[in-house]
C-alpha cells in the first residue's frame, strides 16, 4: 500500500550547472562562509532559551518508503516561534541594530547589552520592517521586541488571520496589502525608503544583499546542529529541501558543502507546483520570475521571485529540482501526524513537508528514483521547517489539533 497517492503529478529538472564532487567555490563562499557561520553560531547559541531542536529518526517511515534511513530535523519548537525562521530574522535584526549603533559611536554593543536595555533610547528610534508570509515576519517581530526597536510587518492578501495575529503578538504593526508575497516585498521596500525604515528581508535583490546574507547565515545554525546530531558512520546520501525564495535551501546546501566538501549529499530542492520560481530558474539556467496568484497552502513557499544571493549557491550546488502539488503536502502532514511503523507522531506544518512529499513521490516513480540515485541504501535528511504555525489550518488538514497529535506521541 502506497504511503501517499502515487497519482499526484511531480515535475523534475536536473540542474545542468551542478558541480557534484567539487569543493565549494568562491562564488558560494562570497555568500556563506566559515567565519560568518562562527559569528552566527557564537551569538545565537548564547541567547536565552536556545536549545538544539531534535533530529528525529523515522525508521518506520523509512522502511515503508523503501530507503535505509530517514531523518527529520524538527523545527516546530525553535525559540517558541514554531519555525526555523526564528534563527534568521532575529539574528539579522541584531546585526542591523549593532551595526547602526556602531555607526553612531556605540561600538562593541552585544545582544546581552540590548537585552539588558542598554542603549534603549537609541534603539527605540530605529524601525525595522519586512514582508512575510508568516514565519519570517514573526521572527523579525520577535527580534525587534527582544532587542527594543520598532517593527512594521507587511503581509499579502492570502496570509491567514492566525498568522497575522501571531506576528502582532510580538508588538509589531501589521499592514496587509493586495497581491502576492512579492508585491508585499516591493511595498515594504518603497515605504521603508520613504519613511527611513530598515528592511530586514529574507530575500535579496539588486542593491540589497547584506541583511539577507545575515538571515541565511542564521539558518546555518540549524544545519550545524543536524550535522552534529547525525551518526558519523551514517551520513545522509540525500537532502530533500523546501524551496521558497531559496534562502533555506541555499543555507543547507552551502553549509553541508563547506563542512563535507566533495562528499556532500545529493541536494534536491522541492517546491509547490503553483509557486516554483527555483524550478523554472533551473530550467531556464538563470533567475526567472513566476507570475500568477502563487496559490498554494504551503504559504512559506508561495514565492515567485528567486533570492539572488540564494541563487549564487543553488545554481551550482543544487543537483535537482522537483515540484509537488498541495494534495501531496496534505497527505504528508497526516502521515507524520499518524506515525508509521512505530514512529512517534510529528507535528509538521504545510511548508515543512515539501521535502518529504518530493521524496515519496520520487520513490514511487522508478525512473525518477534512478535519476536521483534513490534506493534501498539511501539515507535521506529532511528539514521540518515549521510546526502548526496556522493552528486552524493544521487542524482542518490533519483532522485534529497539534496538541492532540503531541499527546499521542
Amino acid at each position: 500500500m502506497a504511503l501517499i497517492s502515487e497519482s499526484w503529478p511531480v515535475a523534475h529538472v536536473a540542474n545542468a550547472h551542478a558541480r557534484p564532487g567539487a569543493p565549494i567555490g568562491p562564488r558560494q563562499l562570497a555568500v556563506l562562509n566559515a567565519e560568518a557561520f562562527s559569528d552566527a553560531w557564537r551569538e545565537i547559541t548564547s541567547w536565552p532559551g536556545y536549545a538544539p531542536t531534535p533530529l528525529r529518526r523515522l525508521d518506520g517511515l523509512a522502511a515503508a518508503a523503501g530507503v535505509g534511513r530517514l531523518w527529520y530535523k524538527d523545527e516546530s519548537g525553535r525559540f517558541g516561534l514554531g519555525s526555523f525562521k526564528a534563527l534568521g530574522g532575529a539574528y539579522a535584526v541584531l546585526r542591523l541594530l549593532t551595526g547602526e549603533l556602531s555607526r553612531h559611536g556605540h561600538a562593541g554593543v552585544t545582544a546581552a547589552d540590548l537585552l539588558a536595555g542598554r542603549h534603549r533610547e537609541a534603539v527605540a528610534e530605529i524601525t525595522v520592517t519586512c514582508a512575510t508570509d508568516g514565519n519570517h515576519g514573526r521572527s523579525v517581530a520577535w527580534g525587534a521586541q527582544q532587542f527594543g526597536c520598532r517593527c512594521i510587518i507587511y503581509i499579502h492578501a492570502t496570509v491567514s488571520e492566525a498568522r497575522r495575529d501571531a506576528i502582532a503578538r510580538y508588538g509589531a504593526e501589521v499592514i496587509r496589502v493586495a497581491g502576492t508575497y512579492d508585491d508585499a516585498v516591493r511595498q515594504a521596500a518603497r515605504d521603508a525608503e520613504a519613511e527611513g525604515r530598515f528592511v530586514v528581508s529574507d530575500t535579496s535583490y539588486p542593491g540589497y544583499t547584506e541583511v539577507p546574507r545575515d538571515v541565511m547565515q542564521g539558518y546555518t545554525v540549524m544545519v550545524e546542529e543536524a550535522l552534529r546530531q547525525l551518526p558519523a558512520d551514517e551520513p545522509p546520501t540525500h537532502i530533500f529541501i523546501q524551496g521558497g525564495v531559496g534562502g533555506l535551501a541555499a543555507a543547507v546546501c552551502a553549509h553541508f558543502w563547506l563542512r563535507t566538501g566533495g562528499q556532500r549529499p545529493w541536494l534536491v530542492v522541492v517546491e509547490p507546483d503553483q509557486a516554483a520560481c527555483l524550478f523554472e530558474s533551473a530550467r531556464a539556467g538563470e533567475p526567472t520570475v513566476v507570475h500568477g496568484g502563487l496559490d498554494t497552502i504551503m504559504a512559506g513557499l508561495a514565492c515567485g521571485e528567486v533570492s539572488l544571493l540564494a541563487w549564487e549557491v543553488l545554481d551550482e550546488g543544487a543537483d535537482d529540482f522537483l515540484t509537488v502539488p498541495d494534495g501531496a503536502a496534505e497527505e504528508c502532514m497526516r502521515l507524520l501526524a499518524d506515525g508509521v511503523g512505530g514512529d512517534a507522531p510529528v507535528v509538521a506544518g504545510e511548508s515543512a513537508v515539501a521535502g518529504l512529499a518530493g521524496t515519496l513521490l520520487a520513490l514511487a516513480r522508478p525512473e525518477l528514483a534512478a535519476a536521483l540515485g534513490l534506493g534501498p541504501g539511501s539515507r535521506v535528511l529532511l528539514f521540518g521547517s515549521e510546526g502548526d504555525t496556522d493552528p486552524e489550518l493544521y487542524a482542518r488538514i490533519v483532522g485534529r489539533s497539534a496538541a492532540a497529535v503531541r499527546r499521542a506521541a
